[in-house]
């Protein structure tokens, strides 16, 4: 009979915190390429549109993470039912 044992905090503190830098890694790599494009195309080179879409990911990715984070930490509530 073999006993499965529960994950440590501390393994699953570690996972989150890798899928959050992959996933920030990912949006800000993402806006970096887009806002790029939009540079080199649209604004005649200039640099706001790479601050911005790079900006943009991390913001994004930050509050993935803050949901991610915050999530582990909110009581489960009953939904309410309508009679």
């Amino acid at each position: 009979m073999a006993t499965q044992s529960l994950p440590k905090s501390e393994e699953l503190l570690g996972e989150r915190w890798d899928q959050c830098l992959t996933d920030a890694t990912i949006k800000m790599g993402v806006g970096f390429t887009v806002g790029a494009t939009f540079s080199l195309f649209l604004f005649k080179r200039r640099a706001w549109p790479v601050i911005f879409g790079t900006g943009s990911g991390f913001g994004m990715a930050y509050s993935n993470c803050q949901n991610a984070f915050n999530s582990a930490f909110s009581p489960a509530t009953p939904t309410p039912t309508k009679k």
